[in-house]
């Protein structure tokens, strides 16, 4: 088990509107709910945006402005890990498959990156897999993850690596090797996605055993896996990840009211495993963060 475990709060995701009657899109309630998780708890709060109309996914700089400023305005402590994944989706044409199709989302790198550059964000994700994900493929090559690397960390921002597949370890390894990541960036193990890493104890241990000694890391399962592999990351010497972004549920049938729901659950997981909850600032401490 690790010193203090910190808890990141994932408080809205990408993926389509699910059926819950408090879920944030726009982007006062996002920042509400970013702030009430931060208050439970939370010392990380993870960011996408969205359409304040539809709730559809938004890549919209002044969306991002926005949730920033209003998170920043109430709470200039807490650590703020953007999104960078959108743009990186590839849907295959029924009619030739060398061509892309409907859905396909391929951004450049600068593009990817246009609200970290603008806002610089103390952290923001970094995916690094190509694999099928989500009914398309996430295309994430070396050209384009070593071209994102060398801007964010350019631009002061730590990347967080997230690892959805057992090649994306040795990847890093190269990514890291050349300068293109950091050698003490946080990882991030997505466990449970249809073709990935499997949300397993085996699996999670495997990740743990792949990465360099000492190196942070986030355990994470989607859906209803949430919770079980919040602890099971507790008791492996990992840090803990909730929020509406993975789940809206507390447990099987039971909706959580909001994302500060998910928060208390997590802080209470981690005490009843023995361990203690890590503040803002430890949390900086252990990432290496500057205020």
């Amino acid at each position: 088990m690790a010193e203090k475990t910190f808890i990141t709060c994932a408080v809205t995701g990408s993926s389509p509107l699910p059926d819950h009657p408090n879920f944030p899109f726009r982007p006062d309630h996002v920042a509400a709910e970013a702030l009430a998780a931060a208050e439970a708890g939370a010392s990380i709060i993870h960011l996408h945006v969205r359409d304040r109309e539809t709730g559809a996914p938004s890549q919209s700089l002044d969306d991002y402005r926005e949730v920033v400023g209003l998170i920043r305005a109430g709470n200039d402590a807490v650590i703020l890990n953007v999104t960078t994944g959108p743009g990186c989706t590839w849907m295959q044409s029924p009619d030739d498959p060398a061509v892309c199709g409907p859905g396909t989302l391929m951004f450049t790198a600068e593009r990817r990156l246009e609200h970290i550059l603008d806002l610089k964000p103390d952290m923001c994700t970094l995916d690094i897999c190509t694999m099928n994900l989500w009914g398309g493929v996430a295309i994430n090559l070396d050209p384009m993850i070593t071209r994102m690397g060398q801007m964010i960390q350019d631009a002061g921002v730590l990347p967080e690596i997230e690892c959805f597949e057992a090649g994306d370890f040795v990847f890093a390894d190269d990514l890291m090797a050349k300068g293109a990541l950091p050698v003490h960036a946080p990882y991030s193990f997505v466990l449970g996605t249809k073709y990935g890493l499997p949300a397993t104890t085996e699996a999670m241990v495997y990740a743990r055993n792949q990465i360099p000694r000492g190196a942070r890391w986030t355990g994470f399962g989607v859906s209803r896996h949430s919770f079980p592999m919040a602890a099971q990351a507790v008791l492996l010497g990992g840090n803990v990840r909730v929020g509406f972004e993975d789940t809206i549920y507390l447990r099987r049938g039971r909706l959580a009211e909001d994302n500060a729901a998910q928060v208390r659950w997590a802080v209470e997981l981690i005490e009843r495993l023995g361990g203690d909850v890590a503040s803002v600032g430890e949390t900086r401490a252990m990432l290496g963060l500057k205020h």
